[in-house]
């Protein structure tokens, strides 16, 4: 089973809000879209459950032709970021009420709602009604409903965002199981990177309405493509700055450091460097020798990590690293740089070490 779209695009009164995008969505692991809010994840995404038309292009579902079905006649599942789950109902009509729609005989609709709702640890709930139930309850309800449908194509659009942390790590860590093995291809949007990494499979990275790059997750990560693709996955931002190349150095400004790996095969010139903030560091270490001076204008303490906001030449930088460390705001601090984690982009943004 595959969703593939050609040259698909979404536009409305005149405004492009979905450029030409051709994609290939397969079973056996998660496709993530990744992009920041207005990105155009959630365009794209009732694009392919047919709840927003296609202005031009087609989407074949299994080989099939889908571009002008409704909704009802894809056999997909759309799970929202807000809990969805018919008020009136209990939690079992909730489950079981696609599986009516469909005609299904009471025996099969009693089997399927059980087999969900065990998965999802629904069972003693299936009497209650939605507002008797928690937010992390109303998303596994929701989420039930989309094991039970059995659907060729299931659609999660940011379905944690609206969860508190202790929630969201464990269902998260529950969806991969929930549709392995079921032969439907599974669509997952986000805005964080962190989740797209942990979900696996493939990810699409989306700004502006076009995918700036398609692959397998963890090799786009490591290997972006372009400086776009590189900005769209990273949280905290990835730092980036103008570099020139000289013979075996690289300068950026007054900071000069070997060009080292891929980069000392650069042509001397201008590029642009691009360093995720994990890479800068507080104190220097083995790897981490670059030192790069700036005044700090943020901290924040998030768990075990800390991380530093500080102008460089002029332009925000920021640290990340493990533990708590003695930031003082508006002084200057020696951060560490680990040369060989840079990325290089030409001009034209393509990454070129």
């Amino acid at each position: 089973m595959a969703l593939v779209l050609k040259n698909i695009t979404k536009v409305v009164q005149g405004v492009t809000h979905i450029k030409p995008t051709s994609l290939t969505l397969e079973t056996g692991h998660f496709n993530v879209l990744l992009g920041e809010t207005g990105a155009g994840k959630t365009s794209l995404i009732k694009m392919m459950a047919g709840l927003d038309p296609i202005a031009s292009g087609t989407m074949e579902m299994d080989g099939v032709d889908v571009t002008g079905l409704s909704t009802q006649k894809r056999k997909i599942s759309l799970v929202h970021q807000f809990f969805v789950n018919y008020p009136h109902m209990t939690v079992y009509d909730n489950i079981a009420s696609p599986l009516r729609v469909a005609g299904m005989a009471k025996s099969e609709i009693d089997g399927r709602v059980q087999e969900a709702a065990d998965i999802l640890k629904l069972g003693p709930m299936l009497k209650r009604r939605p507002h008797e139930l928690s937010g992390g309850q109303q998303q596994r309800c929701a989420l039930a409903r989309a094991i039970a449908k059995d659907s060729q194509a299931v659609f999660l659009d940011e379905p944690l965002a609206n969860l508190d942390y202790k929630l969201r790590e464990e269902l998260r860590e529950m969806l991969p199981e929930l549709f392995a093995g079921r032969g439907a291809v599974v669509v997952y949007a986000t805005s964080e990177p962190e989740e797209a990494l942990l979900l696996g499979g493939m990810t699409a990275l989306m700004m502006d309405g076009s995918v700036a790059q398609f692959g397998k997750t963890a090799e786009i990560y490591r290997a972006p493509a372009t400086l776009t693709a590189a900005q769209v996955f990273s949280d905290p931002p990835i730092n980036d700055a103008p570099v020139r190349k000289e013979g075996d150095t690289l300068v950026m400004g007054d900071i000069r450091w070997p060009a080292i790996g891929d980069a000392s095969g650069l042509s001397d010139g201008n590029y642009t460097v691009a360093v995720r903030p994990n890479f800068i560091l507080p104190t220097a270490t083995a790897t981490a020798t670059v030192p790069l001076s700036g005044k700090v204008s943020v901290t924040e303490l998030s768990g075990s990590e800390s991380s530093a906001h500080f102008d460089l030449h002029g332009k925000g930088w920021v640290s990340l690293s493990h533990g708590t460390h003695p930031y003082r705001i508006g002084e200057d601090h020696t951060f560490y740089m680990d040369a060989s984690a840079c990325l290089y982009f030409a001009p034209d943004g393509s990454r070129v070490a």
